[in-house]
């Protein structure tokens, strides 16, 4: 390339100038090219221009303008916005202008390029104030918000947050602490521009959500920037045109709850950390404003409860008792069939007597509710109503539990204790599985229910009660009567007016009013609201026999009601082949003479002494040696 004239002027311009070949190969650089992008003269001949083009600006869409040249010099486009990369790899921004040159070596380019920072300084400078303009600006519209205007107001304030930086949509997203996914709550969008629908994003978006919860805010300039692993965020930014994004996260107290993403249509964003910054202060706003309504919201949730549990009360307390009718019997009796409403009827005749009543019923069927539902009705609901488990209870200790001890009755009887039927004086003793009482302890309750009286153990002192008894099984006493296992005189003394309580089976057309009486209360206590029931849900909940009974009905609401996420409660029943059979009953001496052999073998078959059996049992030796007799429990050899 011979020197001249020309080549004088391009050595002494006052802007940085390369001379390349079509093909992008730089050719000559003048000095002021060089000093600009920390390069000698000679590395960067022959060079490709691209070596001072930053990565994300080389491989892209380029200008219609300059199609042909930018496509071979590896530039987007030609103009401002532009940057170059220096030697020690910082970036500067630029303006570029290109030219074609005929020469005598042939057709050249003649790139003329212009650093630009100065300029983008005071940009920079007034694109700041700009920013704190729109920051006090947005102060101003949440300052004393009302709750009914939140949302509003941050729809709007997107808007000019959005205007503010250049961005074509701008969305937040709130943490959703149930599911641990993220919702898209408010969005404002240019005309033009689809807004982002409420919806849970993080299936769509992995791994930007997984670092916007983890506190870290993300610039995308490009879709070709991104990382592998962002392959679905690559996808979306494509479809949608998306040139460039950047999300923030949003926190209070220390913790994230959300998040604000901002998105351009329009080519290259050049977004800079003074964006980054504009948008943080700005998301730490929206965290503010929202996390005061979501508090006003829940005390304002709360202010309903107490309000409805008042009137609730204050409903309650207006009922006269001789006004209480069938209908009101009890809260949690809940069924309109007509086996249920007999049962019911029943126990809503036989309330005022003093009448024994003896309640039959499979397990799970509610026989407690009955059973408390007859003593709410009596002349004796001032005073609680007092329960006992026959089958609670080893046989040795089911005596004392019902009539009381004395001090010393039996070792570790070390003070006297006052036995159930004394508590439930003047009131109701309800006895539940009546028919696992020994046969000894069987006598002295027919002495009760016969004469009012009885004697504690280790006492030979007579003690009156009035007491009113309510008994309940899941046995066949009259079969047991038939085996000798329960007493034929006791059986017919309770007897005296049964009420059969109906398993769920024979009463399907209860479901509906009892799943929803079950969901509501576990709803309540859950902080849940339930809006509907999945009607495949409720046929299959119909079509089921429910050995297990209510008991069940309610484990297997509250364990699905704790699987839901929606406001439509779903359920599956269980799998009855896959259910263990149940047990058939044992007898009485078998549980008991289980018992005893535990604990004999805990102290190596030591009867007496400390740490005997017998004191850990709280018997007589010679009364566990009997009872060893008589269960045949002998000390293996």
């Amino acid at each position: 390339m011979k020197e001249d004239s020309r080549w004088s002027v391009f050595e002494h311009a006052r802007d940085a100038m390369v001379i390349c070949s079509p093909e992008g190969q730089i050719l000559k650089l003048n000095d002021r090219a060089a000093r600009m992008f920390g390069f000698e003269r000679r590395e960067l001949i022959g060079e490709k221009l691209a070596r001072v083009v930053p990565q994300h600006q080389r491989d892209s869409q380029k200008s219609a303008q300059h199609a042909a040249l930018s496509q071979k010099l590896g530039y987007e486009n030609v103009g401002r916005g532009l940057f170059g990369v220096r030697k020690d790899g910082s970036e500067i921004p630029i303006e570029l202008r290109l030219a074609e040159l005929n020469a005598a070596e042939g057709a050249l380019v003649i790139g003329i390029i212009r650093d630009r920072s100065d300029v983008l300084s005071r940009e920079a400078l007034r694109r700041e104030a700009k920013f704190e303009k729109t920051i006090a600006q947005l102060s101003a519209r949440f300052v004393n918000l009302p709750t009914d205007r939140v949302d509003e107001e941050v729809t709007q304030g997107l808007e000019i947050m959005g205007q503010a930086i250049d961005a074509s949509r701008v969305t937040v997203g709130l943490l959703d602490e149930e599911s641990g996914d993220v919702m898209v709550s408010h969005t404002w969008a240019e005309a033009g521009i689809e807004a982002v629908p409420k919806q849970f994003v993080r299936a769509m978006f992995p791994w930007l959500i997984e670092r916007l919860l983890g506190g870290e805010a993300i610039l995308m300039p490009t879709p070709e920037g991104l990382p592998p692993e962002a392959e679905l965020e690559k996808r979306y930014m494509r479809s949608m045109g998306i040139a460039a994004a950047i999300a923030v996260p949003f926190k209070t107290n220390g913790k994230v709850i959300g998040g604000v993403s901002c998105d351009s249509f329009g080519g290259h964003q050049p977004w800079d950390e003074l964006a980054m910054s504009l948008l943080q202060r700005a998301a730490d706003l929206f965290a503010n404003v929202l996390a005061r309504k979501k508090a006003d919201e829940k005390l304002r949730l709360a202010y309903q409860q107490i309000q409805s549990l008042k009137e609730q009360l204050e409903q309650e307390n207006s009922y006269l008792r001789e006004e209480i009718k069938l209908d009101h019997s009890h809260h949690a009796v809940v069924g309109s069939s007509a086996v249920m409403r007999s049962a019911l009827k029943k126990a809503e005749q036989v309330a005022p007597t003093d009448t024994t009543v003896l309640i039959l019923g499979e397990t799970g069927t509610g026989k407690e509710l009955i059973a408390r539902t007859i003593h709410e009705l009596s002349g004796r609901s001032k005073r609680p109503m007092v329960k006992t488990n026959c089958a609670a209870l080893p046989a040795t200790l089911i005596e004392s539990e019902l009539f009381g001890r004395e001090k010393g009755a039996y070792t570790g009887a070390l003070a006297r204790e006052i036995g159930r039927f004394e508590l439930a004086n003047e009131s109701t003793i309800f006895l539940d599985e009546i028919g696992e009482l020994p046969a000894d302890v069987q006598s002295k309750l027919l002495r009760v229910l016969q004469e009012g009286e009885f004697e504690r153990l280790g006492s030979s002192k007579t003690i009156k009660v009035n007491v009113r008894v309510v008994a309940a099984t899941s046995r066949n006493l009259d079969a047991m009567v038939k085996e000798g296992m329960f007493r034929e005189d006791l059986y017919y003394r309770l007897n005296v007016f049964p009420i059969v309580m109906p398993p769920l089976r024979e009463r399907t057309e209860d479901l509906p009013a009892l799943v929803w009486h079950i969901l509501h209360e576990f709803s309540r206590r859950m902080g849940r609201k339930i809006e509907g029931i999945q009607s495949s849900t409720m046929r299959a909940f119909q079509s089921y026999p429910w050995p297990g009974n209510v008991r069940e009905l309610r484990n297997v609401i509250e364990r699905n009601l704790i699987l839901n996420t929606g406001p439509i409660f779903k359920a599956e029943v269980p799998d009855l082949e896959k259910q263990p059979a149940k047990e058939k009953p044992r007898r009485l001496e078998e549980v008991e003479a289980d018992y005893l052999r535990g604990v004999l073998q805990s102290t190596k078959w030591r009867i007496r002494g400390k740490g005997g059996a017998a004191e850990i049992i709280g018997l007589k030796p010679t009364t566990l040696e009997s009872r060893m007799k008589k269960l045949d429990l002998r000390r293996p050899d």
